[in-house]
């Protein structure tokens, strides 16, 4: 029997008012959020030398729904894939979804920015879905449980593309191209985020200029300009600049730009969420002149072959237990589907705290010119919560 995963996320730009408070659960939460979205993004890249996009939280988010379900080994897999085994408490097994429950209560309050997640289990109409569980995923993730014909194939898609394309704004209008009919469950993921400028750029400045893709290629983009006081940082020890765009509310994005002559891939291995916060705290405001590329980016994942890689496989295999989902044996995953787009203008985004040493604010630059390979995370920067990361490579290149 089939399970198919189907992760769903649309981005626009948006940051910072601290005036909420957060408890330290949740912060242990979103920073192993972080180092789980750096394991998954080496995997992704170890795949190509392309541009790279997708939602940690996306993805999390979903298989924490799908270890709610899971029994023994199958379950374990699952949590220590995502960093969250030692979030685990014998004594409070409803601990990890009352943190994600707590998580987006946080991240989605706030009416300056247009941030929404949902989940939807539609499930073939003779399966029968196990009480507790259908209540623990409404609970706290208020997730919907439709019944659909999946022997239908043409109906069942539209049904699910129709779902997903209202819950991302429209921008992601076809999750799933093609539905077996075997399939026995399909778990959506979807997340929103799009979000203003706190600083926009001025449309009127916007010009074509070089960006370089590599030593040998050269593409020319719009490059948006913008002159005024930005918070930034560079990190002497690997090598790259720190700059943060504010958006308008709690979510910002950090830009990290490896210096001139830097290879980027030698800093895929050195980025977790022990840099990433410190980098945040070290963060000095300064005057700048920031140019910055706009870019669009659609990119798709089949997560089914790249989750073993991070220890997350039974679920894939005739061995998987998902008894506390269902009674029906021989419950298994058959796919993993993650699609991401965002958008990024003069306006803002569309998509859908340890110190570290060799941060220092002096040696201020004057300008912050984005014209070769960059990383981006987009964040809620009251938890830290990483919503999206990304690598542009071509910004040319959809």
């Amino acid at each position: 029997m089939r399970i198919l995963l189907v992760f769903a996320c649309a981005s626009v730009l948006v940051p910072i008012s601290k005036t909420q408070e957060t408890s330290l659960n949740v912060t242990k939460l979103t920073t192993k959020n972080i180092d789980f979205a750096m394991d998954l993004y080496r995997k992704i890249s170890s795949y190509h030398d392309s541009n790279i996009f997708f939602s940690p939280l996306c993805v999390s988010t979903a298989f924490a729904i799908l270890s709610m379900g899971a029994e023994g080994p199958t379950r374990t897999e699952i949590l220590k894939g995502l960093n969250l085994d030692q979030l685990e408490q014998d004594d409070h097994p409803e601990l990890i979804p009352e943190l994600f429950q707590q998580l987006q209560k946080n991240t989605t309050h706030d009416e300056e920015v247009q941030l929404a997640q949902g989940t939807a289990l539609f499930v073939r109409l003779d399966l029968e879905v196990e009480r507790a569980f259908s209540d623990q995923i409404k609970k706290y993730f208020k997730a919907d449980i439709q019944n659909i014909d999946f022997a239908e194939p043409k109906a069942s898609k539209t049904t699910i593309n129709d779902y997903v394309k209202k819950r991302t704004g429209h921008r992601i209008s076809e999750a799933v191209s093609d539905i077996d009919p075997f399939t026995q469950l399909m778990l959506i993921n979807t997340i929103f985020f799009q979000g203003k400028w706190e600083l926009p750029f001025d449309p009127s400045h916007t010009e074509n200029d070089r960006f370089y893709v590599d030593k040998y290629n050269i593409v020319q983009v719009p490059m948006m300009f913008r002159d005024d006081k930005f918070y930034y940082c560079s990190d002497e020890s690997l090598k790259v600049k720190v700059l943060r765009l504010p958006y308008k509310g709690d979510m910002a994005m950090l830009i990290l730009l490896p210096n001139k002559g830097v290879d980027y891939t030698s800093i895929d291995d050195e980025i977790n969420a022990e840099r990433l916060l410190g980098w945040i705290k070290q963060m000095q405001i300064i005057k700048l002149e920031v140019q910055l590329p706009k870019f669009k980016m659609e990119q798709s994942y089949e997560m089914h072959k790249i989750l073993p890689h991070l220890g997350i496989s039974s679920i894939f295999e005739n061995r998987a237990n998902f008894s506390r989902l269902s009674k029906e044996q021989e419950l298994k995953v058959s796919e993993v589907l993650h699609k991401a787009v965002i958008e990024v203008d003069e306006r803002g985004t569309t998509a859908a705290a340890a110190t570290v040493t060799g941060i220092t604010g002096y040696s201020l630059p004057s300008t912050f010119i984005v014209n070769r390979p960059f990383f981006f995370f987009i964040y809620h920067e009251v938890t830290n919560s990483l919503l999206f990361m990304g690598r542009v490579i071509n910004p040319t290149k959809m």
